[in-house]
């Protein structure tokens, strides 16, 4: 099991902090590599996305299970 690490990232101009476990945060990265935009642009647009009563992390995660299961590489 992967431990869940603490990380602060600027999105749309300010700071924000996130909780993931190694492997969802390096599915992230991937994912923005693979559309070739920055991790933070990512992390922005499922931050807009997300239901006001979401947690990000959660958001998150959600969105790379969900990546997932519409890409495999």
């Amino acid at each position: 099991m992967s431990a869940i690490v603490k990380r602060s990232v600027a999105i749309r101009g300010h700071r924000t902090s996130l909780s993931l476990e190694q492997p969802f945060f390096d599915r992230l990265v991937a994912i923005a590599a693979r559309r070739q935009i920055s991790l933070a642009a990512l992390i922005a647009e499922v931050d807009e996305a997300r239901p006001k009563d979401a947690n990000l992390s959660s958001a998150l995660r959600v969105h790379v299970l969900e990546d997932a299961l519409t890409f495999h590489d």
